[in-house]
């Protein structure tokens, strides 16, 4: 492929995606990542994207979001690893909320496995994975399905999330920086993430390595309210993505790091070196009884298939709670 062809595959694929890693551009043009750095250095120039350490992405400094198809076939590898190590964090009997995206996708499919799970969620996609989970109860928000990425949005979404509390979001999201926290280029989708995280004790955001050190329109989820990161091992050149990581530690994030090859548990995952100041514990709400229970998601003999209700009726039930504040004072 002559250099000229390169360039245009190259500019095509951010165009088309918003932000690309030098990995995925290489693999996609067959050449090596020092070619296309020297390539995505010379549409720099011309002003035709922005060059940011480990990748591309359009000029004007935020990126924007691409669609589910796109985003599907993107860090694939990676989105598998942090979704093994993710799915470890998730105990049995627990209540919890999974936003939209690719990688929550991936982590719900491993949640199909955990009795007594009930998930809240505004992500067909999510739902679909745990449709025919026969111990895990799925609960869908209402709202306005946004067909880029399958997920309800709104305000009909959003007040069937009030009065509800639940151990843990897990979220993604479009770009995350130490300055801003986690981001979205869409603004409805941000909306019904901040109500996500409003109803959960803990926060964890599932980013591979691209999107560290990127920044988007709307801001979700601030640094201090993220309890734990969990991402892949970034590229060694990648001097970007690792000074993100250093800086989101010393604000008080646990990072949890997916090595090359890691198998599914959270022991597979290695922790930031010191340096991080580590939060000091919160309760976590939201834990039904498993054993014993023969009710809808108990896990028990009895227990029926996965129930599909609204957030607003599950807030009047066993999990429901008040909302707090969980901004640092």
């Amino acid at each position: 492929m002559f250099a000229a062809e390169r360039r245009q595959l190259i500019l095509e694929m951010v165009r088309a995606n918003g932000a690309v890693s030098l990995r995925e551009l290489a693999r996609v043009v067959q050449t090596s990542e020092v070619t296309v750095r020297r390539d995505v250095r010379a549409l720099e120039a011309e002003g035709l994207l922005d060059r940011r350490h480990g990748g591309a992405v359009l000029p004007g400094g935020f990126t924007r979001e691409s669609g589910f198809p796109q985003k599907s076939h993107l860090s694939t590898a990676e989105k598998t690893a942090i979704a093994d190590l993710a799915a470890g964090l998730v105990g049995e009997g627990e209540a919890i909320v999974v936003g939209a995206g690719t990688t929550t996708q991936e982590l719900a499919r491993r949640l199909a496995r955990v009795p007594g799970l009930t998930v809240v969620t505004n992500s067909l996609l999510v739902a679909q994975a745990l449709a025919h989970a026969n111990r895990v109860e799925v609960v869908m928000t209402g709202g306005t399905l946004r067909g880029s990425n399958y997920a309800l949005v709104g305000s009909g979404a959003e007040q069937s999330l009030q009065g509800l509390r639940v151990s843990r979001a897990f979220l993604s999201g479009s770009g995350l920086t130490a300055e801003r926290g986690l981001s979205t280029s869409n603004m409805l989708s941000a909306s019904v993430d901040r109500a996500l995280v409003q109803a959960a004790a803990e926060v964890v955001v599932l980013a591979d390595h691209t999107k560290l050190g990127s920044d988007t329109m709307f801001q979700t989820v601030p640094t201090e309210l993220i309890t734990r990161l969990v991402t892949d091992e970034p590229p060694a050149h990648d001097e970007r993505a690792a000074t993100e990581l250093q800086a989101l530690a010393d604000q008080g994030v646990e990072i949890t790091v997916a090595g090359p090859g890691a198998e599914s548990g959270a022991a597979a995952g290695e922790s930031l070196p010191p340096g991080r100041q580590t939060r000091p514990e919160m309760p976590l709400p939201g834990q039904r009884r498993t054993q014993g229970s023969g009710g809808p998601g108990g896990g028990g003999p009895g227990a029926l298939g996965p129930q599909l209700r609204s957030a607003a009726a599950l807030a009047e039930g066993s999990v429901g709670g008040r909302v707090t504040d969980l901004r640092r004072r």
